[in-house]
């Protein structure tokens, strides 16, 4: 009995966020909490979770502003949160009060996608998720749409989309198919890049497990090139990155790449100095936190 515990502890690979052993088990390194919706009587925001698919099983967390005046739409921000494809939600406590905040401070209406996680749902189906989630999003262009929120409240024609970490990664990927493909009755304004992850470096091979079917270390989605960056479907990207970040090479980089490919719109890049990675997650009530909020916020209403 001893030796088949002893056989059964014994690690395959060990990465960042998950531990994998030799008997086919996997450890996720963070747990992921989730809270549920819930509406702020300071502010006004609205939340409410819906369906988006059943097959691949897809949901959003929808935040609503405070609605002064119900004839004018509002902007609309499509988000896609972190925790390197294996763990968090949209419904954690972490992205639900962001969330509310940021929508509080940009009166804007927000969809924070629920996407599967591996090893439940191996890469490529968080993407694919992610699609799943910006067509249905899209099916409101006309105003009949399955949620009253967006039918009645979002203007398209102002459309952004974001995320931090793999969330970003996921938005990228999305911004080449747009600017590939289109995105019918959707007017695609801008990109927020959060701390974002792209590849050259120890989590590519972490990535790369998740993923059987990848292209390798130059694979599109891990490591965008030229021809990619210079498609994205928006006018401008704002990319945030932290001095102390595990990801911050690795996004200077994207950056770097992003500015010299033949992408025709604006980029801006804000750095926070003595900080590290989702650090306004963990801290929302410091001054560099409301800052990073302050600019994302002024990024969405400056069309």
């Amino acid at each position: 009995m001893g030796g088949n515990e002893e056989a059964s502890n014994e690690i395959a690979r060990k990465f960042r966020f998950l531990t994998a052993y030799k008997d086919g088990r996997v450890e996720i390194h963070y747990p992921t909490q989730k809270v549920p919706p819930s509406n702020d009587p300071n502010t006004g925001v609205q939340s409410k979770d819906v369906i988006i698919s059943t097959e691949p099983p897809v949901s959003a967390r929808i935040f609503l502003p405070k609605i002064h005046d119900p004839t004018q739409k509002v902007p609309v921000l499509y988000y896609i949160h972190g925790g390197g494809f294996c763990f968090e939600s949209a419904f954690s406590p972490l992205f639900h009060g962001h969330l509310m905040t940021l929508v509080a401070e940009a009166n804007v209406i927000a969809v924070s996608l629920e996407y599967g996680l591996w090893p439940e749902r191996p890469l490529p189906g968080s993407y694919i998720d992610s699609w799943v989630g910006l067509q249905w999003i899209a099916s409101h262009a006309n105003g009949s749409g399955p949620e009253p929120w967006l039918n009645d409240h979002a203007d398209l024609s102002r459309f952004f989309m974001g995320g931090d970490s793999g969330g970003a990664n996921m938005s990228n990927f999305l911004a080449v198919h747009i600017g590939s493909y289109g995105l019918p009755g959707v007017r695609f304004i801008g990109m927020i890049m959060v701390h974002p992850f792209f590849g050259g470096m120890e989590d590519d091979e972490m990535w790369m497990s998740m993923y059987p079917t990848n292209c390798g270390k130059q694979d599109p989605k891990l490591k965008p090139p030229a021809e990619d960056l210079a498609k994205l479907g928006c006018k401008k990207v704002l990319i945030f990155l932290a001095e102390k970040d595990h990801l911050r090479e690795v996004g200077g980089i994207f950056c770097e790449d992003l500015k010299k490919s033949r992408y025709k719109g604006a980029v801006e890049v804000v750095e926070h100095e003595g900080v590290a990675h989702e650090f306004h997650l963990f801290d929302p009530a410091s001054d560099k936190s409301r800052s990073l909020v302050k600019k994302f916020a002024s990024f969405l209403n400056e069309v």
